[in-house]
């Protein structure tokens, strides 16, 4: 009797808590087609678990705003309704820009001493809520998360958060467009780095237009040959 050896491929995908490739890209389908993780722009979907927010995750984006509006851009447009808490200075001109839908959000840009109800009621029947969270106690943002994981919301945070499943950082390089003391101001080039826990534990990063020139984030391009401008580069992906 021939003894029949497992390739040692298969031998390692049988263990507890390994998956192959092909396994974690069908299991974010799944996810995808069932509702449980919100779209986003094709250049940011890399660096996200499942290429899109998973719905009851928290995710805290460091480096401004326009990071934040870029996630806002494509759940609103494939139909989902968004909050924005605590961000008085927020620019709607800007948000429209990156391809927000406006009819689908819903600014509370002073919320005071409520902001812990207000953040709370909105995940209760919000898809998205993004809330400028400075004051909050550390217990308070747990508690905030823990009710977006059991309600199935998406909770983005601007700034630093308690326990957040990815953590976005966005550091921006020198503007493109001017050039012997002239022209227009048209892209600037960032580097957004992802990490966090579980499926994001593993560090990435990736070189993109923040905004492109035509005012969003767009979708990756090839590399660009001797006769483009800097101004067209928009995604380069690698790990960290």
């Amino acid at each position: 009797m021939t003894a029949v050896v497992e390739p040692p491929v298969a031998r390692l995908a049988a263990l507890p808590g390994v998956s192959t490739a092909s396994r974690v890209a069908a299991q974010a389908e799944r996810a995808r087609a069932t509702g449980r993780v919100l779209p986003v722009v094709p250049a940011l979907a890399g660096l996200l678990p499942g290429a899109g927010l998973r719905r009851g995750s928290t995710v805290a984006v460091h480096g401004g705003t326009s990071l934040l509006l870029a996630l806002l851009a494509s759940p609103t447009n494939a139909g989902s309704w968004a909050a924005v808490v605590g961000l008085p200075s927020l620019g709607l001109a800007a948000a429209a820009e990156y391809g927000v839908d406006l009819a689908r959000v819903a600014l509370i840009p002073r919320p005071g001493a409520e902001l812990p109800a207000v953040v709370a009621a909105l995940l209760d029947g919000v898809d998205v809520v993004a809330v400028q969270a400075e004051t909050l106690q550390p217990s308070v943002a747990r508690r905030l998360s823990a009710r977006a994981r059991h309600r199935g919301a998406v909770l983005l945070s601007a700034g630093a958060w308690p326990g957040a499943d990815v953590e976005l950082s966005c550091r921006r390089s020198a503007w493109s467009g001017v050039s012997d003391g002239y022209g227009h101001l048209r892209s600037r080039e960032a580097t957004v780095r992802a990490h966090g826990r579980g499926a994001a534990a593993r560090p990435l990063s990736a070189s993109l237009a923040l905004p492109a020139p035509t005012g969003t984030l767009t979708h990756p391009l090839p590399t660009p040959t001797p006769a483009s401008t800097p101004a067209t580069r928009t995604l380069r992906e690698a790990t960290a």
